[in-house]
């Protein structure tokens, strides 16, 4: 079993640690550092963390075997490279860097030091995203014409004006990091490298930060791709993958909801009249378990995590462009020179 070592214990922390906390017998924490002491005690009691006065107790421990980062995103590459040097495997939560840079350079510092790197893109892990693979994989969803994804939350409304999520600098476009890098993670597996982008921020229903991106995508091999993402409105999921052998689509904020629907297999006389779908329900999926189990299980058996680096860093790659784009109102090619 991997015994872990959580630095942040913030909400989502506390999630991570909270899925997998007795419940697994891959992975297991056992100590955590936080800037304030005073607001984690009775959870690290609860949990059975061991509190670690500094971020340099955890690395210097010979009995922690991997460091889950769950920090403000400007962070990761200094605790990445620490943990690197220390020789700890290393979970971060997306996005490993704020810029394709700094994501770069994590990204090499990891593999010099020969530990697992794995990102947190979280949503591919899900049955009904699986789903999706399944059929990409395998030819029933034939060639992929378009990919639209939608995402939102009700956070906005939530979020202190004091807090480091509604930093521009920690957030940048919006709804971008928050949940549309997980769409974008989505786009880039299904639909291959980003040619270019045109992003739009809104500041629709929270006083403290935009909270609305909508980005339209081109692909290199001539797909086309849609990403909306809002923080402050009812949440919702939606994922639609569109190929030439039928429709793939994984709906709903819990993701449990898969629904392929193929082309007609006859021409039509009259209107066009779908062929009944195939609807597959998965309720009470732990995506949160399922990574750092898979995270774990890279370790141990050697393996890469499922989620690749080279995409993590074509998305770094792609939302530096989304970036750019929010700022400018233009379109971005990323086959030019920056």
């Amino acid at each position: 079993m991997i015994r872990a070592a959580i630095l942040g214990l913030g909400r989502w922390g506390r999630s991570l640690v909270n899925s997998v906390q007795g419940e697994s017998a891959d992975i297991h924490f056992v100590a955590a550092h936080t800037p304030n002491r005073a607001t984690v005690d009775a959870f690290c009691a609860e949990k059975g963390l061991a509190f670690c006065e500094t971020y340099d107790a955890i690395l210097k421990d010979d009995t922690i075997d991997a460091v889950v980062i769950a920090t403000p995103h400007s962070q990761h590459l200094e605790q990445v490279r620490r943990a690197a040097a220390a020789g700890k495997h290393i979970f971060v939560e997306k996005p490993l860097a704020l810029n394709h840079a700094d994501a770069v350079a994590a990204a090499e510092a990891a593999e010099k030091a020969g530990i697992v790197l794995a990102v947190g893109f979280v949503r591919r892990f899900h049955p009904s995203v699986c789903e999706v693979r399944k059929r990409f994989r395998d030819g029933r969803l034939g060639k992929i014409c378009g990919i639209v994804g939608q995402q939102t939350s009700g956070t906005g409304p939530f979020l202190p004006a004091s807090g480091w999520r509604v930093d521009p600098h920690e957030s940048p476009a919006a709804a971008m990091t928050a949940i549309g890098v997980h769409l974008l993670d989505h786009m880039i597996e299904f639909a291959g490298r980003v040619a270019g982008v045109q992003c739009v921020v809104e500041r629709r229903g929270t006083a403290v930060m935009d909270d609305t991106t909508s980005v339209l995508l081109s692909f290199e091999n001539g797909v086309s791709g849609l990403l909306f993402c809002c923080l402050s409105t009812g949440p919702y999921y939606n994922l639609s993958v569109y190929g030439t052998g039928g429709h793939a689509e994984v709906s709903e904020s819990t993701l449990e909801n898969f629904r392929f629907t193929p082309i007609p297999d006859a021409a039509p006389t009259g209107p066009v009249k779908a062929p009944p779908p195939d609807i597959i329900k998965r309720p009470g999926f732990d995506m949160l378990r399922a990574e750092l189990e898979d995270f774990a299980r890279a370790i141990t058996e050697r393996r890469p995590f499922l989620v690749p680096i080279a995409d993590v860093l074509h998305g770094a790659e792609v939302f530096d462009a989304i970036v750019r784009s929010a700022e400018t109102r233009r379109y971005v090619n990323l086959r030019a020179p920056a």
